[in-house]
């Protein structure tokens, strides 16, 4: 047999028959292949982008989703998870006892204040992807974009404010305008994030010059102190002088009334006495003389009365002088 007789035989039923299976199930494998590589999932806290031929189509929510294979293409975007950037410092190992590590972002956070003092800023930007089509095709890198947005709006306002304001009081104040000024700058630039809050994690001085900014704090804490004391003891004594001033003007206040009224009262009785007077001078004149008599007499010691010619006076004073000596040896036998 040679091989043109071989080419001109007929396949064999059985042969055609296997044949035909094999490319019904190839073309049933190759349909399945095609049909689930059409399907993909979408996580609860996701959204996914479609692109055909690399232009945005649509955005599907969470769930069983279809695509057309080969020729549309999905990106899945965490739309509900919240993210963060961290500047001056990265986390090694997140756990109960997280580990951070400044190896590499001294320049992040090394920055000029207003007053012209160095202070090194450590902070947190929380963010989430609100708009996944900007995220994804209006910004080449938005996470590199949105890190130097922060960078230069905390650089803007730290800029701005004193390094006291930096270190102490002011942080409250900076986290917040740092966050308007971030999410003011991503709208610009359509980043679709959406900030979700800005923390200083921790603001120091420089290493160099720790020292020496201690000791300012420690000085003014004192400063505070000594006033905080000051004003204690100021509490404690201008109240009660003012006290005692308000109790001697009253008591001053109720001499002078009583002094007024003492005077009134005197002259209102010497306006009456005048009056009796004018209508009976001698029996006014004999009523003041007895009664001048009646206040004076009681405050005398021993009283001797005589007559005009001042006769029997010694007898009298003989029986003063008896009267003495019984009274003390009255008193001596008792």
């Amino acid at each position: 047999m040679n091989g043109n007789e071989f080419s001109g035989q007929e396949i064999p039923p059985v042969l055609q028959k296997l044949l035909k299976n094999i490319r019904s199930v190839i073309l049933v494998v190759a349909v399945v292949v095609v049909a689930w590589s059409g399907f993909f999932q979408v996580g609860p806290e996701e959204a996914g982008v479609i692109v055909r031929f690399g232009k945005y189509t649509k955005t599907v929510m969470p769930g069983l989703n279809f695509k057309i294979p080969f020729i549309e293409q999905v990106y899945k975007v965490p739309v509900e998870r919240q993210q963060k950037l961290e500047f001056g410092f990265r986390t090694t190992s997140a756990d109960v006892r997280s580990q951070y590590t400044k190896r590499g972002t001294e320049d992040e956070s090394l920055m000029l204040t207003g007053d012209l003092n160095l202070a090194d800023v450590e902070w947190v930007v929380q963010f989430r992807v609100n708009d996944p089509y900007k995220f994804l095709f209006k910004v080449r890198n938005p996470e590199s974009t949105l890190r130097d947005v922060s960078e230069g709006a905390v650089r803007q306002i730290v800029g701005d404010r004193t390094v006291n304001e930096v270190l102490t009081v002011g942080r409250t104040e900076i986290a917040a305008s740092v966050e308007q000024l971030i999410q003011k700058l991503a709208n610009s630039y359509e980043l679709g994030v959406k900030i979700d809050q800005v923390v200083l994690q921790d603001v120091n001085p420089p290493d160099p010059v720790k020292a020496a900014f201690n000791a300012v704090n420690e000085a003014q804490q004192e400063k505070e102190t000594l006033i905080n004391q000051a004003k204690s003891e100021y509490n404690k004594v201008i109240p009660k002088a003012k006290g005692q001033a308000e109790e001697t003007i009253q008591k001053a206040e109720g001499y002078a009334v009583e002094r007024v009224n003492n005077a009134e009262g005197q002259v209102a009785r010497f306006n009456e006495l005048y009056s009796e007077y004018v209508r009976a001078p001698e029996v006014t004149r004999q009523r003041i003389y007895l009664e001048t008599l009646q206040k004076v007499l009681p405050e005398l010691g021993n009283k001797i009365i005589t007559d005009q010619d001042g006769n029997s006076v010694l007898p009298l004073l003989q029986m003063q002088m008896d009267n003495v000596k019984k009274l003390n040896t009255t008193g001596g036998n008792q």
